[in-house]
C-alpha cells in the first residue's frame, strides 16, 4: 500500500511540475494589426527559448509595444509599454542569457537583441527580421541568436506593421509626421502597435521537425569579434524632431548596426 501511495505521489508531482512548466514549440503574437504564429526551435537554441518563454508565461509581453520598424531590415519589440504617457515604460528584465547564433537571420526569423558590443546581453528584446541580413547579423556582436521562425501566412502581418508611418523609427497608427514633428503633442494608447498577448497554442517541441532553418555557417569564419561602436546606430532623415526623441529615451533601444 505504502509503494502504491509513494508512485501515486511521484506521478501527481510529475503532472503538476508538467503542467508549470511549458516547452512550447509554437506561439501565437496577438496584435492591434492582426494575428500570426512562430515556431520556436527549442531544441536547437534551447536556452533562447527558454528566456522568451520565462517572458512569455509571466505575460511580460502582454500590452507592449512595437517600439522600432528599420524598413526592409527589422521589426523590434518586447521592450516597452504604453502606460499614457511619454516616453515608454520599460519592461522590468530578467538576467541575460547566453548567446546561441546557430541559425541564421534570414527573413522570417524571429532572433533576440542585445547591447552593443556585449555578444550575451539579451534579456526580454527580439525582433523579426524583414530581409534575409544573414551577412550582418550572422556575425555582428558574436552573432544574434535566431530561436524562431514565422510560419504559415504570418509575415503578411509583420510586413503590414513594417509599412506603417514611422515616428523616428517607431511605427505610430493614425498619427501624422507633423503631429510626430510638434513638441507638444504625444500619441495615445491606440496610436501605437500594441500586442495583446503571446500565447502557447503548441507545447509539442518536436513541431519544429518540418522545418529546414538555415544554419548560421558565417560565424564559424569569424576569427575575431568585430569592434561595436559605443553609441546608438544613426537615426532616419526623417526622425521626428523631439517626439522622438521623448520616445527613444530609454537604455539600449538602438542595439545593432545596419550595413
Amino acid at each position: 500500500m505504502k509503494i502504491k501511495m509513494n508512485i501515486t505521489c511521484m506521478a501527481l508531482t510529475t503532472a503538476l511540475l508538467s503542467s508549470t512548466i511549458a516547452h512550447a514549440t509554437i506561439v501565437e503574437f496577438q496584435t492591434t494589426q492582426g494575428t500570426f504564429k512562430v515556431n520556436l526551435f527549442d531544441e536547437t537554441t534551447p536556452k533562447t527559448v527558454e528566456n522568451f518563454l520565462s517572458y512569455v508565461n509571466s505575460e511580460g509581453y502582454q500590452n507592449s509595444v512595437i517600439h522600432r520598424v528599420e524598413t526592409d531590415f527589422v521589426v523590434q519589440g518586447g521592450g516597452f509599454y504604453y502606460n499614457g504617457k511619454i516616453p515608454l515604460n520599460a519592461i522590468t528584465t530578467n538576467s541575460p542569457v547566453a548567446n546561441e547564433p546557430e541559425l541564421s537571420n534570414v527573413r522570417g526569423t524571429i532572433a533576440m537583441a542585445k547591447l552593443s558590443g556585449q555578444q550575451n546581453s539579451a534579456t526580454n528584446q527580439w525582433f523579426f527580421n524583414l530581409s534575409d541580413n544573414s551577412a550582418n547579423l550572422d556575425v555582428q556582436n558574436g552573432g544574434f541568436s535566431v530561436f524562431g521562425q514565422v510560419i504559415d501566412s504570418g509575415m503578411e502581418v509583420v510586413d503590414k506593421i513594417s509599412k506603417i508611418p514611422l515616428c523616428g523609427s517607431t511605427p505610430l497608427v493614425d498619427f501624422t509626421a507633423a503631429q510626430c514633428a510638434d513638441e507638444g503633442t504625444e500619441p495615445a494608447g491606440n496610436n501605437f502597435i500594441t500586442i495583446n498577448a503571446i500565447t502557447v497554442i503548441d507545447d509539442d517541441p518536436a513541431s519544429a521537425q518540418m522545418l529546414t532553418p538555415v544554419l548560421n555557417t558565417l560565424i564559424d569564419n569569424v576569427i575575431a569579434p568585430e569592434p561595436e561602436p559605443e553609441t546608438a546606430p544613426s537615426k532616419p532623415a526623417s526622425s521626428g524632431g523631439s517626439l522622438f526623441a521623448s520616445l527613444m529615451l530609454l537604455a539600449g533601444v538602438l542595439i545593432f548596426r545596419k550595413y
